[in-house]
This record gives C-alpha cells, sequence and structure tokens, in this order.
C-alpha cells in the first residue's frame, strides 16, 4: 500500500512554475482558468518514473498499458487535491480505432497513446490561493521525499517569454469553399439518412518565429482567454497548447460519479453588453443547436452505460449557456456511477473518442469525418489525468495547437470544428469556425491578426 503526503505552500502562478523547465521532456501542465467548479485546481508534472507510448503498428491493449502503469488502486487523501498523483499524458483522436471497428489513417509525428506515471506533483488550489505539494511513495520516508522533490519546483527560476508575432504566418490548408463544399455533403448524406450528425473540421498551419516556443503560445492564450482545461504537454520533438473549455470525462475515486460534460451549439461574443446578451439569448433558444446538443447527450448517455450500474446515468443538466473569451457555448451534463469491477480505465475504453467531436451515430460518423479530413492527431483527443487512487479527468482536444520540431523550428497545424445537422448552412458552419480559432490566431499572430 502506497503511502502519500501533501505539503502546503503559499500561491504561486502555475504557469510561472512551469516555465522554468517547460522545455524537458514530458513537462506538463494542466492549467486551468476562467474560474467556477471546472476551473479549480491547475497541476504542473514533471519527471515521470515511467513512461509508455502506443505507436501505429503497435499491438499492445491501451488499457492493458495504462492498468500496468497504474498498479493497484492505492488510496486517497480527502483533505487533498483531485489528482493525488498518477499518470497523465495524450490520447490522439486516432486511438479510437483500438476501441471502434473503423479504420483511421494515422497522422506524421504522433503516437496513440503518450502516458508518463508521476508520483510527485504541484497541485495549485485557485479557490484558495494556495499550492499543495503531493508525493507518493511505498513508505511515509519516499512519500515526503517525493513531495519534497515537488517543492523544490517552486524555486525556478522563471524564464523570459517571447514577445511580438509569435509565428510567421497562419494559413488556412484549403480555401474556405472547400470546407462548405464537405458541410453540403456530409447534409446531403445526413438527408439520405446515413447518421445524424457529423463534427467536420477545418485546418490552418503555420511556423513559429525563431525565438520563439509553443510553450510562449499557453502563455499568450493564458492571458488572453483563460479557459478550465487549457494545458501543455512537452514530449520528444513535439508539443501540445490547448484551450479547451470542454471536460470530456471525470470519474470520482471508486467510480462512484463519472460526468461528461458535451459542448454542442456556439455563438460569438457581442460587440457590447447589449449585443453579447442577445446572443445569449438567441443561442439559448435555438431549437437547432439544442437540437444538436440532445443527440450529443444521448451518445454520452450511451457510452456511459456500457461501464455504468443500471439505471445510473442520468442527464440533470441541459442547455446551460457558458461564456468564454472569444464564444458562447451550450453545455449539457451527463452523469452515471461505475459499475462494481469497472474503473476509470473501462470509462474511458467505452467513451472514445468524444462524441461531441465525432457524431451520432459514432462509428458512421468517424468514418465520414475521415473521409474529408486529414488524420487528426492530437486534435480532438485528449489530454487526461488517471489517479492511482482511481479518480480521472480528462479534456476534449479543441481550441488545440499541435506543434512538431524539424530543422527549420517549430511548425504547428491547429483546426476548428461544427456540428453539422440536416438544416446546417455551409456558409454559418464557416464562420463558426471562424469564430472559434480566432483566440489561436490571435495569440500566434499578436497584433497582425
Amino acid at each position: 500500500m502506497q503511502a502519500i503526503s501533501i505539503l502546503a505552500f503559499p500561491w504561486r502562478e502555475p504557469a510561472a512554475v512551469l516555465c522554468a523547465f517547460a522545455e524537458e521532456p514530458f513537462a506538463m501542465g494542466l492549467l486551468s482558468g476562467g474560474g467556477g467548479a471546472q476551473g479549480r485546481w491547475s497541476y504542473v508534472l514533471r519527471e515521470p518514473d515511467r513512461t509508455a507510448m502506443l505507436r501505429p503498428g503497435d499491438v499492445e491493449s491501451p488499457a492493458v498499458v495504462l492498468r500496468d502503469l497504474l498498479g493497484d488502486s492505492q488510496p486517497h487523501d480527502p483533505s487533498g487535491p483531485p489528482f493525488q498523483g498518477g499518470l497523465a499524458g495524450l490520447a490522439a483522436y486516432e486511438l479510437g480505432a483500438r476501441f471502434e471497428p473503423v479504420d483511421l489513417p494515422r497522422a506524421d509525428g504522433w503516437a496513440d497513446l503518450t502516458v508518463g506515471r508521476y508520483p510527485a506533483l504541484l497541485a495549485f488550489d485557485h479557490a484558495a490561493r494556495r499550492v499543495l505539494a503531493v508525493g507518493r511513495g511505498e513508505n511515509a520516508a519516499r512519500a515526503e521525499a517525493c513531495a519534497q522533490q515537488a517543492a523544490r519546483w517552486l524555486d525556478g527560476a522563471e524564464r523570459p517569454t517571447a514577445s511580438g508575432p509569435l509565428a510567421t504566418a497562419f494559413d488556412p490548408l484549403h480555401p474556405p469553399q472547400v470546407y462548405e463544399r464537405a458541410v453540403a455533403e456530409v447534409v446531403s448524406r445526413i438527408i439520405d439518412g446515413e447518421l445524424f450528425q457529423a463534427n467536420i473540421a477545418r485546418g490552418w498551419a503555420g511556423r513559429l518565429a525563431q525565438e520563439a516556443r509553443p510553450f510562449d503560445v499557453i502563455r499568450r492564450l493564458l492571458d488572453d482567454s483563460p479557459a478550465p482545461f487549457a494545458a501543455y504537454l512537452r514530449l520528444p520533438s513535439s508539443a501540445v497548447v490547448s484551450n479547451s473549455p470542454e471536460r470530456f470525462l471525470a470519474s470520482s475515486a471508486g467510480g462512484y460519479r463519472v460526468e461528461t460534460r458535451p459542448i454542442k451549439g456556439t455563438r460569438p461574443r457581442g460587440r457590447n453588453a447589449a449585443e453579447d446578451a442577445a446572443l445569449v439569448e438567441e443561442l439559448r433558444g435555438s431549437a437547432k443547436d439544442r437540437a444538436e446538443n440532445l443527440m450529443i447527450v444521448d451518445l454520452m448517455r450511451n457510452d456511459l452505460a456500457r461501464v455504468c450500474s443500471p439505471g445510473a446515468v442520468t442527464a440533470p443538466e441541459l442547455f446551460r449557456v457558458e461564456s468564454y473569451a472569444n464564444v458562447h457555448h451550450l453545455v449539457s451534463t451527463v452523469t452515471g456511477r461505475l459499475a462494481p469491477g469497472l474503473t476509470a480505465i473501462d470509462l474511458l475504453r467505452a467513451a472514445f473518442p468524444p462524441g461531441s467531436i465525432t457524431g451520432a451515430p459514432k462509428v458512421q460518423a468517424m468514418k465520414v469525418i475521415c473521409g474529408l479530413e486529414a488524420p487528426r492527431g492530437p486534435y480532438c483527443g485528449s489530454l487526461f489525468w488517471a489517479g492511482f487512487d482511481g479518480a480521472l479527468d480528462s479534456s476534449v482536444l479543441i481550441r488545440t495547437v499541435a506543434f512538431i520540431e524539424d530543422d527549420d523550428g517549430w511548425r504547428f497545424e491547429a483546426r476548428a470544428g461544427a456540428g453539422i445537422v440536416a438544416d446546417s448552412d455551409p456558409a454559418a458552419e464557416r464562420q463558426e469556425t471562424e469564430d472559434k480559432i480566432c483566440a489561436l490566431r490571435r495569440a500566434l499572430l499578436g497584433g497582425e491578426a
């Protein structure tokens, strides 16, 4: 049985702490912002004691890999943060081909699953304005040593970040008309009865300026448009920066409560308070957006029912409007309780990839997406943590930039999508992608956006 040690320290901004070692492989920040219950905790991680990758062609089961790294379930300290040590990493969108009967080509440079095991971490409580150093070990002395190790990360010197435009370009991969034709094709296939909804994305690409690094992008996003599931992950020769507002799956230790919060329905922020309020009311009253949201709620209820106790899955809140720096979203909540003997790993396997960025029915939507988009890689996958105590939390990787390092520096790709239904208008859906990508464009181009 593992021991756990938790030490308390005065408040520090998590991004400022992470900045000191952001270029280390497997350095990670789960950098909540925007306030509210979803944005209370941030985490900074480094120096995993074990790592694992599942690359295309590897035959190992993702669930077996994750369970092997986690080991037996360990105690949860109720006075500590939700994440008290365990696994954290990236599940690329194409990991879904290992869970659902669909063949997905892979994106160059990205494994299906990349994960580290972290016996030490820093947890930042935004509500109480304190930092907790958490350590796990085979005995009390080892747990204390791990917590002290994490505490020393607070002493690192913050490095300066780049100023001015971070990218030399932020160019669409295809003309807008290509996306509108794809939307029209999906609408036609929906009318023909092939599916009900599919989330179709368009992409932008560019290169970072010579002096810029991916971490500079997350720092700027946190200042400009904080989001509850903002995150940064540095890997060997690659990095992920995400400004996601969307929770994928969460589970308490022991699985007594599991939750998903799908987003479907978007409006831009208004130019003044009156216009902003009108857009909120328009979204709240939109029959199209509510129907689109409800389709995904039903899909997620079905996914959770695969691993939850009979009758435990409910939707306690539908069509809540949540407002962020650049957009308003329609968000619903689905909850459940894991069936006896099942764990958060079973939950992840049952529901991945997220229903809100695939469509309904999920497998057919994935096939349609595959025919219209290049492999997604990190985009629409998940950054997640899975605790030694059985707890889990995870994001949907929307508002996300994927970086690859080559001989000329850092190149990147970002995407934004929209849920397409029978009455979707191609031009309006294309405009929705513009609204969603604007925070990333502004962070990368600064005053040139």
